[in-house]
């Protein structure tokens, strides 16, 4: 696993949401981009993981279509990215970096109400 501060990979993530459609990045509201080494356990059991499974990013909160028309109240929805999980799936710093700003697009989709399935097809149409 390659070695990287805090510090650097939360540049990495500024980096990749300055490089991110801009249109998808000014339409988030409330909602908190983080990282963390790895997944809480409270973060492992909802969303089932067995052990062993690599959990890159993580979307939690109330998608964008399941919402009503008023102001957002109440605690931001959160996007966690896992720094030694990436860490651990890229080889060098460019695949880092490309895994980080896939990793927040996918992240974001979520936000937006894509399930896995439509924004599978997206990916590969690029």
């Amino acid at each position: 696993m390659q070695e990287l501060t805090d510090e650097q990979f939360d540049a990495l993530i500024t980096r990749a949401m300055d490089e991110l459609p801009q249109e998808y990045i000014t339409g988030l509201e409330n909602v908190a981009i983080v990282m963390e080494d790895e997944p809480s356990p409270q973060q492992r059991e909802k969303m089932k993981l067995r052990d062993g499974t690599v959990l890159l990013g993580l979307y939690e909160g109330v998608p964008l279509i399941h919402r009503g028309n008023g102001p957002v109240v109440g605690m931001p929805d959160k996007i966690t990215l896992f720094k030694h999980s990436i860490l651990r799936v890229t080889h060098n710093e460019e695949e880092l970096f490309e895994q980080i700003k896939r990793t927040l697009w996918h992240e974001i989709a979520h936000y937006y109400g894509l399930d896995h399935g439509r924004i599978h097809e997206l990916e590969h149409k690029k």
